[in-house]
């Protein structure tokens, strides 16, 4: 079985297994998604659902965080970490959105990477989730997840990203971002993978191996 064969096989399996997979993050607006994913970066989304719960009945929009300022901010996100550095992030990308885009996230990827905090993951997270564009994020656990497969093998996240975009079927790539972060978050976990209850071990060069 070749790469793209292994791939179509993991792919149909994990998406009969679940059809509609989603992020974690808890969001009401695109607004809210982005702010999610610049607060998860080296963070658990039950973390930052947590700290957004309550910030976002008083702030959820690019003006009302602008108006609440960047020292309140950090006191409602102080429990994530790196809290202070995601908190100017935020305060400058919403002033970004309010002079440059009329408060919308943008919808082209050369856009987002100019925001404070959007790197190349989370400008994937955002095509895929709010827009529907076939991109793959790598973040740790896709990273992990690609490597122990074997369908995209690299030292770097960029590396797995373009093995992945190469090797998954296009009927299945709007998903596979999702797919193999839930994979890898509850079954291929990084210190005890469960791969007696994994579904697709035996298409896995890790648990052949």
């Amino acid at each position: 079985m070749n790469r793209s064969e292994q791939a179509k096989e993991i792919f149909a399996i994990l998406s009969s297994d679940n059809p509609n997979p989603t992020t974690e993050l808890v969001y009401n607006s695109e607004f809210e998604l982005l702010v999610a994913v610049v607060l998860s970066a080296q963070a658990t989304d039950v973390g930052v659902n947590k700290a957004t719960k309550v910030l976002y009945k008083v702030a959820n929009t690019p003006e009302m965080i602008i108006n609440l300022g960047q020292e309140k901010l950090e006191q409602y996100i102080k429990t994530i970490g790196l809290y202070k550095t995601k908190a100017k992030n935020v305060y400058n990308l919403c002033h970004i959105l309010v002079n440059q885009y009329q408060s919308k996230v943008p919808q082209e990827f050369d856009d987002l990477v100019k925001l404070p905090g959007v790197g190349r993951k989370t400008a994937n997270v955002i095509l895929n989730t709010l827009f529907g564009k076939p991109t793959i994020a790598v973040d740790t656990h896709i990273f992990r997840v690609g490597n122990r497969l074997g369908v995209a093998k690299g030292t770097t996240p960029l590396a797995v990203e373009l093995k992945l975009n190469k090797v998954i079927p296009k009927e299945f790539k709007l998903n596979a971002h999702h797919h193999l972060i839930l994979h890898g978050r509850y079954i291929c976990k990084a210190r005890a993978p469960m791969c007696s209850q994994c579904i697709i071990n035996h298409c896995c060069d890790y648990y052949s191996s």
